[in-house]
């Protein structure tokens, strides 16, 4: 195990610590599990350089992003996030739909007993193909430990579960989250979804040679990741330390409800409200109610990752938790892509605030389709100024809002 969690973490000591961990390892074959683009701020980028930049020379150095159901990450993104220096056509594209293989399955029982009789259906677990290759000596999954709404906090063995796993559990454990409910989970361990990954890990993938490498980033004024916290390892206490560091940097408590929060995408990271959503749930458990808030969305272009997933979203709309369940009981193609119900679900205020999206590329017509308030993101800008705003409360023209340019990094909490 290698802990380091004092103070910021800066390049030096961070290619230290990659370094000693993997110093006396006979390693021919490496596959290493980064994020991809849409964890910009995790640090992952940089650790998956170095990692590359120790192994080329002596091995094999396969690298494939744990996608989840997001696109394919693309080369100019490659190039920001990982380093020109490592080639684009090293990155292996995991497809969620046709790339897995089941290799158990969670049974009802103990499903319906972590959550609290809610859900009572067995789940595949299904990996992608490539991990269970025995010619790999190491698998390095890496990525941030932050507040998460279907999980409660974020990594960990969800990079393999979900990051490079298929439909059965991404479905499952997304609407069991939802099922349960974001407040009970998010900013927290040990939920009913972080059980199931529990009982994966333990009964599933044993045998296959994982090392994690858990960051708790934050940023600063000129948009740099700081990296306070790296836990690498293969045991659970290093994610629950990794928790612990999370809650303390991540998440902000507030002493009294937002009644007007104004929060930025950045359009470099953000562009759907499958990701964008982020600024609702992440913010949603600070809201006043009948409060609003305003997400400032200039790189938003589509509701769904994939084209399937942006048609159920356009079809069905961000309409609540109570209709989206009615609507899984009705419908074929909801009960199909629980994922996608669940995403519909973590979308919305359930009634209790207005979501106003501000968007350059999607139409009035399309935002308001979906159940959101539109604003031209043009209008918007003149008013709450993302390069003017500062984090937390501000005063614009005498109303006083309260600003977040990062939803992504946090959980907001009264």
């Amino acid at each position: 195990m290698f802990i380091e969690s004092e103070g910021v973490i800066d390049d030096k000591r961070l290619f230290q610590i990659i370094e000693k961990s993997i110093q006396g390892k006979e390693l021919k074959k490496i596959l290493i599990l980064p994020p991809d683009y849409t964890r910009m701020y995790s640090g992952a980028g940089k650790i998956t350089n170095m990692y590359y930049n120790l192994l080329k020379d002596s091995c094999t150095v396969d690298i494939m992003p744990a996608l989840g159901t997001h696109r394919p990450v693309t080369k100019e993104e490659s190039e920001v996030f990982f380093g020109k220096d490592i080639p684009y056509e090293k990155l292996i594209v995991h497809n969620w739909r046709k790339d897995v293989v089941k290799i158990g399955e969670v049974p009802s029982g103990f499903v319906k007993s972590v959550s609290e009789g809610l859900v009572d259906t067995k789940i595949d677990v299904e990996i992608n193909k490539r991990l269970l290759d025995k010619s790999y000596d190491l698998i390095i999954s890496i990525g941030q430990v932050v507040p998460h709404e279907v999980v409660g906090m974020a990594n960990y063995s969800k990079n393999i579960f979900v990051g490079c796993g298929g439909s059965s559990m991404i479905n499952s454990s997304h609407m069991l989250g939802a099922f349960y409910g974001l407040e009970r989970i998010m900013g927290r361990d040990f939920s009913p979804v972080r059980k199931i990954f529990d009982y994966a890990e333990e009964n599933f993938i044993k045998d296959i040679p994982i090392m994690y490498v858990l960051t708790v980033t934050t940023t600063n004024e000129k948009d740099e990741t700081l990296i306070h916290g790296i836990y690498i390892g293969r045991k659970r206490e290093l994610f629950e330390m990794s928790v612990g560091k999370s809650q303390q940097m991540n998440m902000t408590k507030l002493q009294k409800p937002i009644k007007k929060a104004v929060v930025y995408l950045d359009p470099r990271e953000f562009r759907s409200t499958w990701l964008g959503n982020k600024a609702v749930y992440r913010t949603r458990m600070a809201m006043e109610e009948g409060g609003e808030l305003i997400v400032l969305a200039p790189n938003v272009k589509k509701f769904g990752e994939d084209n399937e997933n942006d048609r159920l979203i356009r079809k069905y709309g961000y309409v609540g938790r109570k209709k989206v369940l009615e609507l899984v009981k009705e419908e074929e193609e909801l009960k199909n892509n629980l994922s996608v119900a669940a995403h519909l679900i973590h979308g919305s205020s359930d009634g209790k605030f207005k979501v106003t999206y501000c968007t350059k590329y999607l139409t009035k017509e399309e935002v308001e389709g979906v159940g959101f308030n539109f604003m031209p993101y043009e209008d918007a800008v003149k008013k709450y100024n993302p390069e003017k705003l500062k984090d937390g409360y501000n005063t614009v023209d005498g109303e006083e809002i309260y600003y977040i340019s990062n939803p992504a990094l946090g959980l907001w909490t009264v």
